[in-house]
């Protein structure tokens, strides 16, 4: 009885690859979070034309859509977006790769003892 190993591996191989490309869990901050934000292209190394908002969830950087930037200050200044990692307290969800925020309060600079 002769076996054919070689369409048992494509599809060892074929199961394999499925079991590996799971949904991404989706990101939903209902309740109010902390989380880091800072220029996408200067702090966090995102790809993009211009510095942009972003917020770090979980290790993921997304940009942030619904927050008024002018409002965060001069993102070149001392503590801006381009210089300073920052934490914010929001809430928002991530739709087609971005994050809407539905509130975004910075939070207090840390201070150095």
């Amino acid at each position: 009885m002769k076996h054919n190993w070689g369409s048992g591996l494509v599809w060892l191989v074929l199961g394999l690859g499925v079991a590996g490309c799971a949904t991404p869990k989706p990101v939903v901050l209902s309740q109010p979070t902390v989380v880091e934000f800072a220029c996408g292209e200067c702090l966090f190394h995102m790809k993009g034309d211009g510095c942009d908002l972003a917020v770090r969830v979980d290790g993921h950087a997304y940009y942030v859509e619904g927050v008024d930037e002018s409002k965060l200050g001069d993102a070149h200044a001392k503590d801006g977006i381009c210089s300073v990692i920052r934490k914010a307290r929001v809430t928002g969800e991530v739709k087609d790769g971005r994050f809407v925020a539905t509130s975004f309060e910075v939070l207090p600079a840390a201070t150095a003892p």
